[in-house]
């Protein structure tokens, strides 16, 4: 880390190109990387994919052993469903009836998930819905990322990867005209201010149900009708001991305290989840658990009433705590306890358990065994959790194999004696190794480690803050820019940039890359405005603090030179531009990656001022460097590719222009996928050399599609909208 006046080592603002890895400890992009455009911005040609139905999108949880179908509520949700009405499970019943989304709402850990999932898995396996989607609601980028997912999986107009945030919008649209059939699960809203504009439909053909804990009245708003979900009957809390023994073969253990059992825990479903784990595999009875049970540890001292809204976190812990004594004796001894403290601060819908093979991981482990743990006592651990109930390991479901009740998470950070600091780092360094290293598409696993991160974020609080904010939070927000999700890129950098001036100060490293990262968001949305202004300031502060020939004060120079040259201040530029790469060549060395990309803006701004032929002579030299430092086949390498033809192309070399583009396509499909912004880009401009070659009628076709796409992903009135509009609109009048 550089000390707390350094600027970042190389901020972000990238308004297209690939970035660069991590260095000095704070996750940052890379100076810009130099795209000659032509006089647009393109995007994607958007290809259908061919939907096959049913689609599922999301994964419910596994249900429970010995689930208990609690006839009763099933009966009022089915009712109303009967009536054309959706649910909503909450709080309180006393809310008026009427028709729309049903809200199923109860404390935490009376089984309002596990009911949801039920409904979710009966439509899947009887058919009765096309669609079934199962959305994690706890903050508005999940439902904007679970939306987007649905989105591309339905094949819903105008969605097509590059803007989440557009995705989730064609998705809704989608719902509101769709004749196919679906079910909506929005699982525990934390806010309903979250669901503002993004509630689906009331449709004859869709349904939607939601759990939540709050107990706002604006969930029974809307037409929207609320059931409320309470603790097991005394009736269902034996019936479901009954059946969970039996069905695990100790039916014996189903004596004469049944009853009074299922009372001390209060009939809740996850305290009588976690108490018949122990007994299954400690294989004790109902009177002898209730014994151990009363005669655990004090929970007023372990969890405070205030600490308590639900009146359900004492059972919890007391539960909780007598499996983890059990489950810490088990082998390996003395792991249990430190693998669920990691495990509650991430997110309750699920992690990958590759993370438990995480060297960072097994570190951890190590250190609170005071023993040397291997990969495998590490993934023990895991099966050991799951065994006493306390966590659900399904591998089948991949990226979010591992979830944990978030009752449960939570009194196991209140009980919980490790030291919280070396519990919330460790976890985010396992995030940070299970990074892939391309994460331009958001795949599955990208999405999860996005999820994950955002949720120990919140539960960590400073401690990712101090002394440095922690590489994690940089590396997440810029998977976002390498996405291309400038919408959710924007506020994702804000609250860094917030966080960051609140725990650090304006002058710290950190707190400037938030900042600069920032103004790439902005850049990529086109808001060259914004992003100017945060820059110039940069600048001058790095002036101030470091000197003219700080490799600091270089990347802030190159990052305002970037976001001049797309605000078409191309002389300004040129004139920071051309010292830039002096003040590399002096600083960094000749083939620094930062001095190559240097090069490359220069060229692409020579490009933008008409000087073909300076831009061409730069960007040859470029592609050889990158070819040699980075190969053929880096994005970095391939975006200096694209540069080089559209530079043959304004120069009228329209052939070799085509040659290489057609392979840039190639290429970028395969190293970025066919979603990413750069390869739309290289599509655009092979139209535009096609036109320019004769073409038209195949240049003008993907122009088409490239102005539709504009449209949907950045809006109508975006400048690189209204530029491709207008340059489409030529092209018909020229045919």
């Amino acid at each position: 880390m550089t000390s707390p006046l350094d600027p970042p080592a190389a901020a972000a603002v990238t308004d297209s190109g690939a970035a660069r890895a991590d260095r000095a400890g704070v996750a940052n992009t890379g100076i810009v990387h130099g795209d000659v455009r032509p006089e647009f911005h393109e995007h994607r040609h958007y290809h259908p994919v061919e939907v096959k139905w049913p689609a599922q999108v999301g994964q419910p949880p596994v249900l429970a052993s010995a689930f208990q179908l609690r006839d009763g509520v099933r009966a009022r949700i089915q009712e109303a469903r009967d009536d054309g009405a959706d649910v909503v499970l909450t709080q309180h019943d006393a809310w008026p009836v009427g028709v729309g989304t049903r809200v199923l709402a109860g404390e935490g850990g009376v089984g309002k998930s596990q009911l949801a999932a039920w409904f979710a898995h009966q439509a899947q396996v009887e058919r009765t819905a096309d669609l079934v989607a199962w959305v994690p609601a706890g903050s508005p980028e999940q439902i904007i990322t679970g939306y987007a997912r649905a989105a591309l999986r339905v094949g819903a107009p105008g969605a097509d990867g590059t803007d989440q945030a557009a995705d989730a919008a064609a998705f809704c649209e989608w719902l509101h005209t769709t004749d196919r059939t679906w079910l909506i699960v929005l699982d525990d809203i934390t806010d309903p201010a979250h669901l503002v504009g993004w509630w689906p439909p009331h449709r004859p053909t869709g349904w939607t149900l939601a759990t939540t804990r709050r107990r706002d009245a604006a969930l029974a708003t809307g037409g929207r009708q609320s059931i409320h979900i309470g603790v097991y009957s005394p009736t269902e809390s034996v019936e479901y001991l009954t059946d969970r023994l039996t069905e695990a073969g100790y039916p014996g253990l189903l004596d004469s305290g049944a009853g009074d059992l299922a009372a001390a825990v209060g009939h809740l479903p996850l305290a009588l989840s976690h108490a018949t784990a122990y007994m299954i595999d400690q294989a004790v009875g109902c009177v002898e658990y209730l014994a151990r049970y009363t005669a655990a540890a004090r929970v007023a001292e372990v969890m405070p009433a205030d600490s308590d809204p639900d009146d359900y976190g004492r059972p919890v812990t007391v539960t909780l705590l007598l499996a983890l004594d059990a489950a810490d004796r088990a082998n390996p001894a003395g792991l249990a306890r430190p693998a669920l403290a990691l495990a509650a601060v991430l997110n309750p819908d699920g992690h990958p358990d590759e993370l438990w093979k995480t060297s960072a991981v097994i570190g951890y482990l190590s250190d609170q065994a005071d023993r040397v743990v291997t990969a495998d006592q590490s993934y023990m651990a895991l099966r050991t959790l799951h065994r006493y109930g306390l966590l659900t390991h399904a591998p089948a479901d991949g990226p979010r194999a591992v979830r944990v009740h978030a009752l449960t998470a939570r009194a196991t950070r209140e009980a919980s004696t490790i030291d919280p600091t070396v519990v919330i780092r460790a976890t985010a360094d396992a995030l940070l190794q299970l990074w892939p290293e391309r994460d331009h598409a958001t795949t599955n696993l990208v999405d999860a480690l996005r999820t994950n991160t955002t949720t120990l974020a919140s539960i960590g609080g400073e401690l990712l803050w101090h002394p440095d904010g922690h590489p994690l939070l940089y590396h997440a927000g810029n998977s976002l820019l390498r996405s291309g999700l400038h919408t959710l890129a924007i506020g994702y950098w804000r609250r860094m940039f917030d966080d960051a001036l609140r725990a650090l100060g304006d002058r710290h490293s950190s707190t400037i890359t938030a900042h600069a990262n920032l103004a790439a968001a902005y850049c990529q949305a086109g808001r060259s405005g914004d992003a100017i202004t945060i820059l110039e300031k940069l600048v001058d502060d790095a002036l101030r603090a470091l000197g003219d020939q700080h490799p600091g004060t270089i990347t802030a120079h190159a990052n305002l030179a970037a976001a001049y040259r797309q605000a078409r201040r191309t002389g300004d530029a040129i004139t920071i531009l051309e010292k830039v790469v002096d003040d590399s060549v002096r600083v960094l060395g000749d083939q620094h990656p930062d001095t190559i990309t240097a090069r490359a803006n220069l060229a692409a701004s020579h490009w933008q001022s008409g000087r073909t032929g300076d831009a061409i002579t730069i960007l040859k030299k470029v592609v050889n460097d990158r070819k040699r430092v980075l190969g053929d086949q880096h994005p970095s390498t391939i975006t200096a590719r694209a540069s080089l033809a559209a530079a043959y192309a304004q120069a009228g070399r329209t052939g070799e222009a085509i040659t290489i583009l057609e392979k840039v396509v190639d290429d970028s499909v395969r190293v970025l996928g066919d979603q990413h912004p750069d390869t739309i880009t290289a599509r655009a401009n092979l139209a535009v050399s096609y036109r320019r070659a004769g073409r038209t009628g195949e240049a003008i076709t993907i122009l088409e599609k490239v102005v539709n796409d504009s449209v949907r992903v950045q809006g109508d009135e975006h400048p690189e909208t209204s530029a491709a509009v207008r340059v489409l609109n030529a092209w018909r009048a020229e045919a």
